[in-house]
């Protein structure tokens, strides 16, 4: 039977229509100005909201008539490297040229490179549906990002030969970040970029390993241009095109994500381009793509735990124990009740975050363009920059996190057929597993996170949300969050007074999740006043999750050292 993974979910229309992207569409438009000059730019805000409508409907009905009927086979299949050359499952193939025949390899780009230059926001609503679809393509369909990054930080001829062929789906792209040795701690990189006088161009020379794509043909590469550097600061970022110096020389044998190859690759005087400044790789760029890395990542674990939770709930109304449907049963009804709460929640957290990711961006663009800046429009850049540092990472460990706990629970409702490669179930939980490792674990999200939690970047936000007009249950409900925000205080307070790096760093993890819950709450809470019937979905997410809020409290205020003081007894045994 055809489906519509848009259509057929309601909560991504309700998110797009009640975000509030006004200022966002209409700085990105410039004024909606582009409507001068280009056809298919939105005369105004209704306007554009309604392209984004229809284009969302377009992929959905993609995503649920062709790939993920796909998914399956392309699974089984996979890659394969013959002779050097990599070549696709022949449904990944199928799938992308559907997405370049429906103009969706451009979302982010300007119109004047042949992109869609829709919001990060709506571009993470079709990862969510891709991946719902078939997590692996996600990871070809989401490197959309290197193509940004360019035109973020190359120059103008860059752009120029590049990203209209991103757009038009001729190229596809690759970030090569990761070495041997050189994982999380991307400061210990050693890829060497040599600078040739005689000809003025770069060369790279040496390995870099686990390349989700590592086939494509344009890659950016973070490699040591600064001789006798040891850390970030000797590192610059590069683009490159494949060729016969650039070696396929594996594809990784992986537990889940099948359809898309993830390579080691062997660079022998590759030629190359610096991309921006010297010696800003890693500390500039590299940061922006693992800041969009993030991102892609949340909407592709949000897509797999919506498939999983849909699996889960078809499987339940169907399978009949005992003379009924086994959904009748408590224990089973609630993890499905969980998940459904586990998903809506993070749904609700993502697309806060992608706003404020689209409002950094939306200034950062236009104090960068401007013939003069303001006080006003630098401090906004400046605020939305914290607050994004602070939701990016909260949403990629919220998430991911989720999203393996909803798989998890979908195995667990199939019983032994869920072990059985017959069912999806087993393809959802392999492919989940890889979202809360790459791209930063969860506790490394939590380490880029703790600072803005500590330093309470997201109080006046929280503040604001306390205050909003409830009324009835809502009041009671969010008078119950409130005073959960205030045992988050305290315990920012009791572990900030402790000024021992140790216990701050155990800690970081416990706090983390707090914020995330109440900040989720309010969201709920607010959803619920614009449509009553969310009533129930904010009530159920606090009456589960604030006790989980209040056991990180208990361990915070219980002043325990005793983790830090008895981990080398501990592990002796």
């Amino acid at each position: 039977m055809p489906e519509n993974f848009y259509l057929d979910n309601p909560e991504i229309r309700f998110k797009l229509q009640n975000l509030g992207l006004e200022e966002i569409v209409a700085m990105r438009e410039h004024g909606f100005t582009q409507a001068k000059e280009y056809p298919e730019a939105p005369e105004d805000y209704p306007d554009a909201l309604d392209t984004y409508d229809k284009v969302l409907e377009m992929l959905g009905e993609i995503s649920g008539d062709l790939i993920a009927p796909r998914a399956e086979d392309v699974d089984v299949v996979g890659p394969k490297l013959e002779n050097g050359k990599v070549s696709y499952a022949p449904g990944t193939v199928e799938n992308l040229k559907n997405l370049s025949d429906a103009q969706l390899m451009g979302v982010l780009l300007p119109r004047r490179y042949g992109g869609l230059n829709m919001p990060t926001t709506i571009y993470t609503m079709m990862t969510e549906m891709v991946s719902r679809a078939d997590a692996s393509l996600q990871n070809l369909f989401s490197l959309q990002d290197i193509a940004e990054t360019i035109n973020r930080f190359g120059d103008d001829d860059q752009k120029q030969r590049y990203l209209p062929r991103f757009a038009s789906g001729e190229v596809d792209g690759a970030m090569a970040l990761t070495e041997p040795e050189a994982g999380s701690d991307l400061q210990a990189v050693q890829l060497k970029a040599r600078y040739d006088e005689a000809s003025g161009k770069w060369y790279l020379n040496g390995m870099k390993r686990f390349i989700t794509n590592g086939c494509a043909k344009i890659h950016l590469v973070l490699a040591r241009s600064e001789e006798g550097t040891k850390d970030g600061r000797g590192l610059s970022m590069f683009v490159c095109e494949s060729g016969p110096q650039l070696l396929v020389r594996r594809i990784e044998n992986k537990l889940g994500i099948h359809g898309s190859p993830t390579c080691e690759l062997q660079f022998n005087d590759v030629p190359a381009e610096l991309v921006g400044q010297r010696r800003r790789g890693l500390t500039r760029y590299v940061m922006s793509l693992m800041n969009g890395a993030r991102v892609a990542i949340s909407g592709q674990a949000l897509g797999i735990a919506e498939a999983a939770y849909r699996e889960g709930l078809k499987y339940a109304n169907e399978r009949e124990q005992f003379g009924k449907a086994i959904i009748r049963f408590p224990a089973v009804y609630e993890m499905l009740v969980k998940s459904k709460l586990k998903v809506m929640g993070a749904r609700a957290l993502l697309y806060f975050a992608t706003k404020y990711v689209d409002l950094r961006d939306v200034y950062e663009e236009n104090n960068k363009v401007a013939e003069q800046t303001t006080d006003v429009t630098r401090r906004a850049e400046k605020d939305y920059s914290k607050i994004a540092a602070v939701l990016t990472p909260l949403s990629k460990a919220w998430c991911t996190e989720i999203a393996n706990q909803v798989c998890y629970d979908t195995i667990q409702i199939h019983g032994g057929t869920g072990f059985m490669k017959d069912f999806p179930a087993q393809r959802l939980y392999r492919d989940a597993r890889i979202t809360n490792i790459y791209e930063g674990t969860t506790q490394l999200q939590f380490v880029a996170a703790i600072g803005g939690v500590m330093l309470r970047v997201l109080d006046p936000i929280l503040q604001e949300f306390s205050q909003l007009p409830y009324d009835g249950k809502l009041r009671r409900l969010a008078s119950a969050v409130d005073m959960a925000h205030d045992k988050l205080l305290h315990c920012v307070d009791l572990v900030e007074k402790k000024h021992d790096s140790d216990y701050h760093d155990l800690m970081a993890g416990r706090l983390c999740q707090m914020e995330s819950i109440v900040l989720i709450s309010y969201l709920l809470l607010k959803d619920a006043l614009q449509d009553k019937e969310r009533i129930c979905v904010a009530e159920g997410f606090i009456r589960v999750f604030l006790p989980e809020l209040d056991s990180h409290a208990e361990v915070i205020n219980s002043n325990d050292y005793s983790m830090i003081d008895n981990h080398e007894a501990i592990m002796a045994f």
